[in-house]
């Protein structure tokens, strides 16, 4: 049959275009036809890896009698929240003013002018344990828009203008100021040092002390907050007892999210979040922007710990992104789907009995034993392959875990949404970047480059970003985080390369940047100048699975000016005065914040490294501290000339150069080895 989504590029939308549904993209047209009709609209987010919102349409979405009702009363419009995070954030913002929460698929109902009236999440088909029926509610909106017209559009303007005073946009750094009316001097006061101190009280006081990790279930990984803590630990020397209580439950936290089900101990990779305590049953959706997070994470843990498990857990996750989420020119994809042949989890469960038939029987049996899969299985009658049964990390079924691999890739295969997103992207090659710094294994090195070269061929046109792309299809102009990602991404690959061109492409994004998103008042918007215009204009600051683009910002601002040597640079310490008042209220929300003000509070050394001999630089990156400003040169200069003709070690610390030296375990105890 077919809708108006039939000619989109959207995975998600495209789900949905055989839909009896009447569905439209978001655009004027069908906001016009809302208008001319005098419809309400029903906006429906979600996208496609999203595991309610397959419940939904399968329910909802693709039954005939409610979607008459849409089609009757209502214009429906599907959006992809990864394709336009502007609008999933502006109606997210109702969303949670409304209900309290907030999650996919979004369900919106507002005027012909986008402003909302009733928001919610998922609705069953029928009213059932005390939630209401998908019907039975659209049956009483559309009663209600016709009886009540006027009311509802009152409350919509209503809504729409608490939320506008809500977004933050009305704070200055001081009455009847703007931020460009403050000098360095004054703007500096404002940020405030002691919030790293007070986020790490807060993180670590909701420790869960008996199965790693922060809070009650659902356990979402984190991996921004675990980076945190490891570098305040390490950079706080006056912490005492506190930095090895802290340490260790980031270190616990970490191996027990490798030893649950969380951790895909056949395919690698991290599932999206712990639906239980003890991270055993997942919610079983892959994401990209998850794993190359938890890639620097455990990358930097190896360097903190010095376990060789982290440093494991770490290329193992990176090689499941390079295996199943890249494609052939090097782009990123977005996610793999949590549901195969209609129930979530099903491709990666296990029963004793087919591990014994592809393995026989004394391998299977000793496979099943290591990795806790039982005949009562531990998720709905089959297993999860887990070490929280205390067996050690190791590789020692290898072989068999290959043999498995294989076998669990001919069963139905996972919906892959094969977008190619901008900010992720960015992380992404962030990931790889640092996982060559550490391991000096130029294979990621090549693949962060390789995905550079793919964003800058399809979604980069000088300084001008689009938040990505798929097919050779672009998306919509870039918002901030897709800004602040790239430039972040770009100062990845000069810290592994030391290519002075990065530096520049970083250095003219974030001008871009500022250009279409900084407000005067202080911060960023999502949006910018070349963007649509939606019914308010979010500025988000709050880190939630993702960093916030702001604190992106904040990041990539701090290491530009070290790098680029600015002293006092104004557009640093103003974005750090506005993000210390929006922290304030809860330091422990804005850990990537947190993380660019230590960079500011304690400047990295500088280590220049030239070359002699048969040393590489893959090998003596490997070899350095992680938390450096590392420079290797293949030969001699005349800033920089060799020592007795060997690979020779130039330090800068706290303003002061050292003599230069070629004995590594000197350089390395002049340096300092701020990890352990």
């Amino acid at each position: 049959m077919g809708n108006h989504l039939t000619n989109q590029n959207s995975p998600y939308l495209l789900q949905h275009a055989e839909n009896p549904v009447d569905w439209y993209p978001w655009g004027e047209e069908a906001f016009r036809k809302a208008e001319k009709e005098n419809k309400p609209v029903f906006l429906s987010v979600g996208y496609s890896t999203c595991h309610w919102c397959h419940v939904m349409a399968h329910e909802s979405f693709e039954d005939k009698e409610i979607a008459d009702i849409l089609n009757k009363y209502f214009v429906s419009v599907k959006v992809d929240r990864e394709e336009r995070p502007d609008i999933d954030s502006v109606y997210m913002s109702v969303c949670q003013a409304l209900t309290g929460s907030g999650g996919w698929p979004m369900s919106i109902f507002m005027t012909p002018s986008q402003k909302p009236f009733f928001a919610g999440t998922y609705f069953p088909p029928a009213s059932r344990y005390g939630m209401t029926g998908f019907k039975e509610l659209l049956l009483a909106i559309a009663k209600k828009w016709e009886q009540e017209r006027d009311s509802l559009c009152e409350a919509a303007q209503n809504l729409v203008d608490e939320i506008a005073c809500m977004d933050g946009r009305k704070k200055e750094y001081g009455a009847g100021k703007t931020g460009d009316e403050y000098s360095a001097d004054d703007i500096g006061k404002a940020v405030d040092a002691s919030l790293p101190g007070k986020a790490a009280r807060m993180i670590s006081g909701n420790f869960d002390a008996a199965y790693g990790g922060f809070g009650e279930a659902p356990k979402f990984p984190m991996p921004h907050n675990l980076l945190f803590l490891m570098m305040y630990a390490c950079l706080e020397g006056e912490m005492g007892q506190a930095r090895e209580i802290i340490l260790e439950q980031v270190r616990m936290t970490l191996e027990q999210m490798r030893r649950g089900g969380i951790f895909d101990h056949i395919g690698y990779g991290f599932s999206r979040y712990s639906t239980d305590r003890i991270y055993l049953v997942p919610h079983f959706e892959k994401m990209l922007y998850d794993n190359a997070l938890l890639v620097m994470a455990y990358a930097v843990a190896y360097r903190v710990f010095g376990e060789d498990m982290f440093l494991d857990t770490a290329k193992k996750t990176a090689a499941y992104v390079l295996r199943e989420m890249t494609g052939e020119e090097g782009g990123f994809y977005s996610a793999q789907d949590a549901d195969s042949e209609g129930e979530e989890g099903r491709f990666y469960v296990w029963s004793p009995e087919e591990i014994c038939e592809v393995l026989g029987e004394e391998k299977g049996g000793r496979f099943c034993e290591y990795y806790g899969i039982t005949k009562q299985g531990n998720f709905e009658g089959k297993s999860i392959p887990h070490l929280l049964n205390g067996n050690r990390i190791s590789d020692a079924f290898a072989q068999e875990r290959e043999i498995l691999y294989r076998h669990r890739a001919a069963r139905m295969k996972l919906h892959l949404d094969d977008k190619v997103l901008t900010a992720w992207n960015g992380l992404t090659i962030c990931a790889m970047s640092m996982l060559y710094r550490v391991t000096g294994d130029k294979e990621y090195l090549s693949a962060a480059q390789k995905a550079e070269r793919f964003l800058d061929k399809y979604v980069m046109e000088e300084n001008i970003i689009y938040a990505g792309c798929r097919n050779g299809v672009r998306l919509p102009k870039g918002y901030l985080d897709d800004y602040a990602c790239m430039a972040a991404a770009y100062l990845s690959l000069y810290e592994a390369t030391a290519d002075d061109t990065c530096l520049k492409r970083a250095e003219a994004i974030c001008k871009e940047a500022q250009r279409q998103f900084e407000d005067e008042k202080g911060g960023y918007f999502l949006y910018g100048k070349l963007n649509d215009d939606l019914i308010i204009r979010p500025k988000e600051t709050y880190d939630g699975a993702l960093p916030s683009g702001n604190a992106v910002m904040a990041y990539c601002l701090v290491r530009l000016s070290q790098l680029m040597q600015k002293e006092d640079d104004t557009s640093v310490l103003r974005q750090l005065a506005y993000l210390s008042r929006e922290a304030a209220g809860y330091p422990a929300g804005h850990t990537m914040f947190l993380i660019a003000l230590l960079y500011e509070m304690y400047p990295p050394q500088k280590i220049t490294v030239v070359l002699g001999g048969e040393d590489s630089a893959g090998r003596i990156m490997a070899r350095m501290p992680f938390y450096a400003d590392v420079r290797v040169f293949d030969k001699e200069t005349a800033d920089y000339p060799l020592l007795n003709g060997r690979t020779t070690y130039y330090v800068c610390r706290n303003h002061t150069c050292m003599p230069p030296v070629n004995e590594e375990g000197f350089a390395a105890a002049v340096i300092g080895n701020d990890e352990k």
